[in-house]
């Protein structure tokens, strides 16, 4: 782990105890991302996208077993030893006081993150409080002003209205405020811009790389939109059925995609200029339950490259971070 890494995720494992029996969810997962980046981690819904990012907040469910490492080193120690997160207690004081504070989330829903028992102000006011300080017109102050940063008019008046009293778009705003008042060193983005329209999108985006700039901070972009990938990342991570498959800058893989099912991705997004009668690629079949998974590749099945006998028989070695393009598919020799 260098100096400029923020986090690496190491062999990440997840495996979910269901009435059925072990789902393993997430296999083996190798990520790593530097200062002030934005890496985009994309896949269909299931993938184990959500998975991945809360493992490193600590926050899954009781029924997920998680392994690896995930090595954390904070701005307030830049030059120490990193943290392994999942050697912390899942509700020490340790992980604690990395939430929030150095790591925070944005989640997909806006209007269930919110209680609707308490103001926004109140709700945005708890992490200043336990991370800044616990002067109350002092953390009211900087709770106001970082509303006033991501764009939500009259903040003074905003402050003590409730969740039903804000739309869609201004409680995204207000979550973004809500994981930014500390200026953590890593924002997780879960899909934020999914529940918006076009219009609200764009302008949330551009907040989130307005801010990035003044903070600093690191971004993990979580989505299947392709088309916001583009817009907002620096460097992408694709990732099909608990595994990632591809890692490359945005660029590359827009412009030189190698895995299959990166391809596929790609294909299946509409451009500008295309014909009326020119069909959007479609990748066959379904994700298989990741139960009791045959031996190879989990995408032969609905790879039209595979190799009979090699992608059927032997997984492809898995990513390497740090690499400038990495995939895992046995047509580049496994790597």
């Amino acid at each position: 782990m260098n100096k400029n890494t923020l986090i690496e995720i190491e062999d990440l494992h997840i495996d979910i105890i269901a009435d059925e029996g072990m789902l393993t969810a997430v296999r083996g997962v190798n990520l790593d991302i530097n200062r002030g980046e934005t890496l985009g981690l994309v896949g269909e819904s299931g993938c184990g996208k959500s998975l991945t990012s809360k493992a490193v907040l600590g926050i899954n469910a009781k029924n997920c077993r998680t392994s690896g490492r995930i090595m954390f080193r904070s701005s307030a120690n830049p030059g120490g030893e990193p943290v392994d997160l999942l050697s912390l207690r899942q509700n020490g004081p340790e992980i604690r006081a990395i939430r929030g504070k150095h790591i925070s989330m944005i989640f997909q829903e806006p209007m269930a993150a919110f209680s609707p028992m308490y103001t926004i102000g109140n709700q945005i006011n708890e992490c200043t409080r336990l991370h800044i300080t616990k002067d109350k017109e002092e953390s009211k102050s900087v709770t106001i002003d970082m509303m006033k940063k991501v764009g939500i008019a009259n903040a003074e008046k905003r402050y003590d209205q409730y969740p039903h009293e804000f739309s869609g778009g201004m409680l995204q705003r207000a979550l973004i405020a809500m994981a930014l008042v500390c200026k953590p060193d890593l924002l997780i983005a879960d899909e934020p811009t999914t529940a918006l329209d076009v219009t609200i999108q764009a302008q949330i985006l551009e907040l989130m790389k307005t801010l990035q700039k003044e903070t600093g901070t690191s971004i993990l972009f979580i989505t299947h939109d392709l088309g916001t990938v583009a817009k907002i990342c620096d460097r992408v991570a694709v990732m099909y059925l608990g595994k990632i498959v591809e890692t490359a800058s945005v660029r590359d893989i827009f412009k030189n995609p190698e895995h299959p099912y990166t391809t596929g991705l790609i294909g299946s997004v509409h451009r500008l200029g295309t014909s009326k009668s020119e069909r959007l690629v479609s990748i066959e079949g379904t994700v298989p339950l990741a139960m009791n998974l045959p031996a190879g590749c989990s995408f032969y099945d609905r790879c039209k490259k595979h190799i009979e006998g090699t992608c059927n028989v032997k997984d492809p070695e898995p990513v390497v971070p740090g690499e400038k393009h990495s995939t895992s598919c046995w047509l580049y020799g496994g790597k």
